[in-house]
């Protein structure tokens, strides 16, 4: 390797793939940092780039390093920088707000309408090194091994889906067992559900929802999910729903299935308009809902530290895999086959 570069996988192409190329190690402004990038897991997100699908087409632009949940070490800071310093274990808030659009001056800064995310809009952390504002970092128990430290950023996309209401003494069903529905099943036990009814498709990931403490798996393929949900309830409806397939049939039934007064919390990206019936399932069942993004910053990361930090969510059991980044395109099939739970990979 040059002096001076590092690995990073590029998004080269307006075409399905990425490549590992040797890239210019990013220089730092005055309010950033530099981390060395110790471990970095694959998202959803990133393998809708991967796979160059229509969201991917009309959002990013090749060629740009992308990946954005990660944890690493800081090893150089600008010189106004005075909240980490060098050598701190960090991960990062990954959507970079302006902090002056409304959303922002009234704490709502997980939607500023000026987001920019990183490995999104901007190069990301599938490299050795990444550059990104100090005040964006969250810093890391150093006793927090980087592999759970490094998925902090969609255990907080769970955190605030679970935790948009009320959960104690409650009724929970997470649609959708991808990682972050996974890890949604340890959150809601954590927070005290009554019962958490898993849904998917995929046995591999629904015997992950049991090991992270699903009262109920239902494979949807193979039985009647309002079904199973009304016999659970007594005829009655789960309290809350959250909603993390994105699959127009599944929606439905998350709808269908809440009961009256009660939260169907919305964090999946349906990629078509899904045709919802509003007058049965939303206005006369009088239930709450909500589109989930991001995380509550930084409210939610301190619900995460605090979940993974006590011990009350354990996340071991839903990371599957481990790869060298030279050997990133494994992991994005086992990602693309659902033949895992979450990948890390280690530049």
């Amino acid at each position: 390797m040059k002096k001076n570069y590092m690995k990073a996988i590029v998004k080269d192409t307006r075409a399905p793939g990425a490549k590992l190329k040797e890239m210019p190690i990013p220089n730092i402004g005055d309010h950033d940092v530099l981390i060395q990038v110790k471990a970095t897991s694959i998202c959803g997100t990133d393998v809708h780039i991967y796979a160059w699908d229509e969201w991917s087409q009309s959002r990013v632009k090749p060629p740009y390093i992308f990946g954005h949940e990660f944890a690493g070490i800081v090893v150089e800071k600008g010189k106004y920088v005075n909240n980490v310093e060098v050598g701190d274990h960090v991960s990062a808030e990954t959507h970079i707000v302006c902090g002056h659009c409304p959303q922002c001056l009234t704490g709502q800064a997980h939607i500023c309408a000026n987001t920019q995310i990183i490995g999104v809009d901007r190069d990301g952390c599938f490299a050795e090194y990444v550059a990104l504002p100090a005040e964006n970092m969250w810093k890391n128990n150093p006793d927090l091994p980087f592999e759970v430290a490094s998925v902090q950023e969609p255990f907080g996309n769970g955190v605030h889906t679970v935790l948009a209401g009320d959960i104690a003494g409650k009724s929970v069903a997470i649609i959708g067992c991808g990682p972050i529905g996974i890890m949604s099943v340890g959150i809601a036990k954590a927070a005290g559900a009554s019962q958490v009814i898993a849904f998917d498709l995929n046995e591999y990931r629904l015997d992950l929802a049991k090991k992270m403490g699903a009262t109920t798996i239902v494979n949807s393929g193979k039985e009647n999910p309002l079904e199973v949900v009304s016999k659970l309830t007594a005829g009655n409806g789960v309290d809350v729903v959250c909603e993390m397939s994105g699959h127009p049939v599944a929606m439905n039934q998350g709808f269908k299935m809440v009961t009256n007064g009660g939260r169907v919390s919305i964090l999946s990206l349906p990629v078509k308009p899904v045709e919802i019936d509003v007058t049965n399932d939303i206005v006369f069942k009088g239930i709450t809902v909500q589109g989930i993004t991001g995380r509550r910053m930084y409210e939610t990361w301190q619900q995460v530290s605090g979940l993974l930090g006590s011990g009350q969510v354990d996340v071991r059991p839903m990371i599957t895999h481990h790869f060298p980044l030279e050997e990133f395109e494994k992991g994005f099939d086992l990602m693309i086959q659902g033949k895992c739970g979450k990948v890390v990979l280690h530049p």
